[in-house]
């Protein structure tokens, strides 16, 4: 094959056209934005500010679409640690219990991030990053997709066609242009308003550790993570649904003292802070039933925030778009089963975050028995893996995308769970 086309320079773009790369001989990524020329914050990715959390998964992934992406992330800066025993985990009012993990976390800024990848990926052969230059429709004849209309009236042809502009994607619009149904929505409202603020890093904050998520309950749902990225500096967002933290330092600080566990009130009043706090809102989030659909048009696929966008607090996005971007290496790259393995990768996360979402009294959705089940009894996990390092381990790899939501109910993870006992929060000292 000669010519695909990606639509969006995002995480998942670039990563798409990494997969890409080695199946066609052209790959033009194009996108909207100016994309600048040093690592700095992008217009259309307005959550750049905030805290990102690429999983163990991701960087896994990563390194196997651009090998040597993370040593070289490393070498700028960003931060490498196990996501058990270099950081805490506060969920449902319960302190998980330190240890190995075998996971390792990188941390780093979604500028720095974004950046090296879009350098790796224009560095690529046959690899051209184009920017300013948005996509208004798309070609096709005969019941397939051939191409791409740009706004200044530009065509431009293509055996294959991604859309990965996230959620602004013009995809279930263009369906109706070529006869075709749009895909079915499944939107939870869950009114997430957060803000993030930086501080400078010092060796002694959290005793060393480097991240540290607080996670919210029923009770208090509000939440907040503190990430540690280069240049020493602590990357800290907090968040609440339905409300969020209100705006200044004094109302950032107050609101951090709110939460479950102190330890992000701790660091904000013990750290130099490094400008003001900023605001950002997500209000749904949205899963688009691409695989649900009975037709669809040839030489077209969807992928990244395109098909599926998260509750941000969980931090499972830019993994989640990395994963799929792997299944374009050797999928058949026929729509019906693109979407159709791609749907099992973003149900393990979707399943997660929306559980847990409905869970809280300002989201609205429909719980199924299922998730209420799965609900009540991680409470009960949750109590356990505050005195059993094995539970939180098992626990980080299912969040980590290692293993599926029931690994948490194996009859290993049950007997343990039954034996702790533990039905009530443990103490959550800093």
């Amino acid at each position: 094959m000669d010519h695909a086309v990606v639509i969006g320079a995002s995480i998942a773009g670039l990563l798409s056209a990494a997969a890409l790369h080695r199946r066609f001989a052209q790959v033009t990524v194009l996108d909207r934005d100016r994309l600048p020329a040093v690592d700095a914050h992008r217009r259309g990715t307005g959550q750049s500010r905030h805290a990102h959390g690429l999983l163990a998964r991701g960087s896994e992934i990563m390194d196997e679409l651009l090998p040597g992406i993370t040593a070289e992330l490393v070498a700028q800066g960003a931060i490498r640690g196990d996501m058990q025993d270099r950081a805490r985990h506060v969920h449902a009012g319960h302190r998980l219990a330190r240890g190995p993990s075998g996971l390792s976390a990188l941390m780093v800024s979604r500028p720095l991030l974004e950046g090296q990848v879009r350098r790796r990926v224009s560095g690529l052969p046959g690899v051209r990053v184009l920017a300013e230059r948005t996509v208004t429709g798309l070609l096709a004849r005969e019941g397939r997709v051939t191409g791409v209309r740009l706004a200044d009236g530009e065509r431009i042809p293509a055996d294959l066609v991604v859309d990965a502009a996230g959620r602004g994607s013009r995809t279930p619009l263009w369906l109706g242009d070529l006869g075709c149904r749009p895909p079915r929505e499944e939107r939870v409202a869950i009114d997430m308003r957060y803000g993030t603020r930086e501080f400078r890093r010092r060796d002694d904050h959290l005793a060393g550790d480097l991240l540290a998520v607080v996670g919210p309950t029923p009770e208090v749902p509000r939440a907040g993570v503190a990430l540690a990225l280069e240049d020493e500096r602590w990357v800290v967002t907090l968040a609440g649904y339905g409300e969020g933290p209100p705006p200044g330092a004094a109302g950032f600080a107050a609101y951090a003292a709110t939460l479950t566990a102190p330890d992000l009130h701790h660091l904000i009043m013990t750290a130099e802070p490094l400008g003001e706090p900023r605001a950002y809102h997500t209000p749904t989030a949205v899963r688009r039933r691409y695989e649900q659909l009975g037709s669809f048009p040839d030489g077209l696929l969807v992928t990244g925030d395109a098909v599926c966008s998260f509750n941000p607090l969980y931090g499972q996005g830019m993994t989640v778009s990395a994963l799929e971007a792997r299944e374009l290496l050797d999928t058949d790259l026929s729509a019906k089963a693109f979407f159709r393995r791609i749907a099992a990768v973003v149900d393990i996360p979707w399943e997660i975050t929306v559980g847990a979402d409905l869970r809280l009294p300002a989201t609205h959705g429909n719980p199924t028995q299922k998730m209420r089940l799965i609900g009540a009894y991680l409470d009960r996990f949750h109590a356990a893996a505050a005195h059993d390092p094995e539970l939180t381990r098992r626990f980080l790899r299912v969040t980590n995308l290692y293993d599926p939501p029931p690994a948490l109910m194996s009859p290993a993870a049950l007997v343990r769970v039954l034996r702790s006992g533990a039905q009530r929060a443990v103490p959550v000292p800093a």
